[in-house]
């Protein structure tokens, strides 16, 4: 008999991560066990409970309250499916916090920063070590998190930073925004753009100490572009939904990497949307209009 596959999504209780949920439920196994999580106590196990009882469903769902923006419930919970299951299978890290555009962004940086980097460092850190071979490990970032979306200045920072690097330029950052300083060193007003660049770059560290050994084993860690999605969290900043995805959508190039028999090479470490790579120095500094 296979051995059970162990699946994890943060951030699913609603959104591109519930559809997540839904899609592993339906192409996993009956043996198989996908955790949906999310910090919201109410809504984690009604969604859960909905997957569970949905008609595609085929694997187990349960749900698990979890913050990835505390480091240590994160690294209770690997170290507690190491010990039941010896490991994981699937992990997605898919939390974030939302922004809008029209509260200045010094206002939303804390949640926001935590939620999307400090949640993607400890996913990193603590369930990296318990990712069974064979395994992905993959951080849904966006086409924003390519280094050619900072001015050049920032460049140097992210280029080969470790992930304690990365953490460090995070929170230096996070400091000239409430110092009101960002933007003269560089950065731009939209907090989303250095955060999901930093995303990106941490997942890129991880994957440089973990490469050879990956590959031979066929694990995967990437960053993921799911595109233009039509969700709450999205439609304050863009006015042309005409070519946006339904999260199901967007879900299923995720799904197609996550469960392909096979890893490319040419998609380890980097950042991969529809498939195929967005290369880490590609894109061009843009800056919405936001209020000061």
């Amino acid at each position: 008999m296979t051995a059970a596959r162990i699946a994890l999504v943060t951030g699913a209780n609603q959104g591109i991560g519930f559809a997540l949920v839904e899609g592993l439920a339906a192409r996993m196994g009956p043996n198989d066990l996908v955790l949906l999580t999310g910090r919201n106590a109410q809504r984690v196990p009604d969604a859960a409970a909905r997957v569970a009882k949905a008609p595609g469903t085929t694997s187990r769902v349960e749900g698990r309250v979890l913050d990835v923006s505390d480091a240590a419930a994160v690294a209770q919970l690997a170290a507690d499916l190491e010990q039941r299951h010896g490991g994981v299978d699937i992990v997605v890290s898919n939390a974030s916090a939302r922004i809008t555009p029209d509260r200045p962004q010094s206002e939303q940086a804390d949640e926001f920063i935590e939620v999307a980097n400090g949640g993607t460092s400890a996913m990193l850190r603590s369930f990296g070590p318990v990712l069974r071979p064979g395994g992905r490990l993959v951080v849904v970032a966006s086409s924003l998190g390519t280094l050619g979306n900072l001015d050049p200045r920032m460049h140097p920072l992210f280029e080969h930073a470790s992930l304690d690097e990365v953490d460090e330029v995070v929170e230096s950052w996070r400091a000239a925004v409430h110092a009101g300083t960002a933007q003269d060193l560089g950065w731009p007003t939209w907090i989303n753009v250095p955060s999901k660049v930093a995303q990106v770059a941490a997942v890129r560290a991880v994957a440089r100490q973990r490469r050879a050994r990956d590959l031979r084993e066929g694990t995967l860690v990437a960053a993921v572009c799911p595109g233009l999605v039509a969700t709450e969290a999205s439609r304050p900043w863009f006015a042309d939904f005409s070519q946006a995805q339904t999260p199901a959508q967007a879900a299923k190039a995720i799904l197609d990497l996550v469960l392909a028999d096979r890893v490319d090479p040419a998609t380890y470490g980097e950042l991969v949307r529809f498939g195929g790579v967005l290369p880490w120095h590609s894109g061009t500094p843009r800056e919405p209009a936001l209020p000061q």
